[in-house]
């Protein structure tokens, strides 16, 4: 069992945060003044975070590298590092990087080895720092554009929750190479390539309901989208902040996201006013606005049709024929309801869900259960179950708390027909689906 470092800890609280007058310096504000003073004195870049200071104050790591200690002396003004409740290993090594803080593991005649802790806690204490390159090129732009594409095809494929962790410490690398040299056109690509991937790690937070991150990783895409000129990046990073507003159910400020997503929108492409309009007609179907929704779906159909696939950044590349037929069919779901007229959603579901592939599983699953929702209450229940149940199906591998919510709802509409049989064994089966993550 460590001990807990009693000294750095007393030292840190001692110390006055910048931040909050009276109070004393945080874990992350301790971190944030060693890296800017290694930088500034080795011109370094360097990672130290909040959560290894929680390490060192545990006791977890006793003696860390030379460069980390040197700044912790410096900040907290102390002369040497046993001032700090530092202790020299055996071997006097550094235990940031904490394997050497393991027993030596040692195979034995059949390469069998024991960790002598868990799988987790030995991986934890394993970090790999990837050097940032001084100056940046092209070649570093698609190396991020690359990694965003792999990001959100996992994401796609998966859901958030197993690519947020994978995908946020994607970002915490990116984010170092903006602060590299470059020509300008290459760093405005640069701060629009990370600000789309901040984009997708923000999505796949909000996707695992995880809503702190996510609105941390939107903040950041909008400032990369300010620093590159992109307004593209702008409004699309303000598109998915709507839908996060909406889902949450804070309608009104979701719609001033979208209508603050649409200023300049002669700055976006055919396909992103396409999508702009298609999630504003949504969230006037929600207020009960209904034909201005319809109005809206026709002017996202008109921008659809006109899309020039050249003219599209990376990132739409997503909203093909089956998104675009599956956004406008949930925006109309609420008219279609009201109405009683479930020809105005259910045929643009019905095409997402033929054109939705292999590549897209989440979104078919969630077109499935609106569509099986919309026959639930609007059309037949029975028909309801049968899409209902496929869509129960394909959700089992996915790691999605928005999935997880779409199935609730259906159950909940299910409620007034549940003396049929089927439809009480569909809301049965979503009640006991156990999905990974929840």
């Amino acid at each position: 069992m460590a001990t807990p470092n009693a000294k750095l800890r007393a030292i840190r609280e001692a110390a006055p945060s910048r931040a909050k007058a009276g109070e004393g310096m945080t874990h992350a504000e301790l971190a944030d003044a060693v890296n800017a003073f290694l930088w500034e004195t080795r011109e370094q870049q360097y990672t130290l975070d909040a959560d290894t200071i929680k390490r060192y104050e545990s006791g977890k790591v006793g003696w860390p590298g030379e460069a980390y200690r040197t700044g912790l002396r410096t900040v907290l003004g102390v002369a040497t590092d046993a001032d700090l409740g530092f202790r020299p290993t055996r071997r006097g090594a550094s235990t940031d990087r904490a394997l050497v803080t393991l027993p030596v593991v040692t195979p034995d005649l059949y390469g069998q080895v024991e960790l002598g802790v868990s799988p987790s806690e030995f991986l934890a204490r394993t970090s790999v720092e990837t050097p940032v390159p001084q100056r940046i090129g092209w070649t570093d732009v698609e190396h991020v554009r690359v990694t965003t594409r792999a990001v959100a095809m996992s994401e796609n494929l998966f859901g958030g929750g197993l690519s947020c962790e994978a995908a946020t410490g994607q970002l915490r690398w990116a984010g170092r190479l903006i602060e590299a040299q470059a020509t300008d056109d290459v760093r405005n690509a640069m701060f629009e390539a990370v600000g789309n991937l901040s984009g997708v790690v923000a999505y796949s937070a909000f996707d695992i309901a995880n809503y702190q991150a996510a609105d941390r990783c939107f903040q950041f895409a909008l400032w990369c989208a300010d620093q590159g000129n992109s307004w593209a990046l702008r409004a699309n990073t303000l598109a998915e902040m709507s839908r996060k507003a909406a889902y949450l159910g804070n309608l009104d400020d979701a719609l001033s996201l979208i209508e603050f997503a649409q200023v300049r929108s002669d700055r976006v492409s055919a396909t992103g006013r396409a999508m702009l309009w298609t999630i504003r007609a949504r969230l006037l179907a929600l207020t009960g606005r209904a034909e201005e929704a319809i109005e809206d779906v026709d002017r996202a159909d008109t921008h659809f049709a006109d899309r020039d696939l050249a003219a599209d950044p990376p990132w739409l590349c997503y909203y093909d024929e089956a998104e675009h037929q599956g956004s406008t069919g949930k925006a109309l779901i609420p008219v279609a309801r009201e109405r009683n007229l479930i020809e105005l959603a259910a045929p643009r579901l019905e095409t997402a869900i033929r054109l939705q592939g292999a590549n897209y599983p989440r979104s078919r699953t969630f077109s499935r259960t609106r569509l099986a929702s919309l026959m639930m209450s609007t059309g037949d229940p029975r028909e309801a179950v049968t899409i209902g149940r496929q869509a129960v199906t394909e959700a089992a591998p996915l790691r999605s708390q928005r999935i997880v919510k779409e199935l609730n709802g259906l159950a909940h509409i299910s409620e007034q027909h549940e003396r049929i049989g089927d439809v009480a064994e569909l809301r049965h089966d979503i009640a006991s689906l156990a999905l990974p993550g929840t």
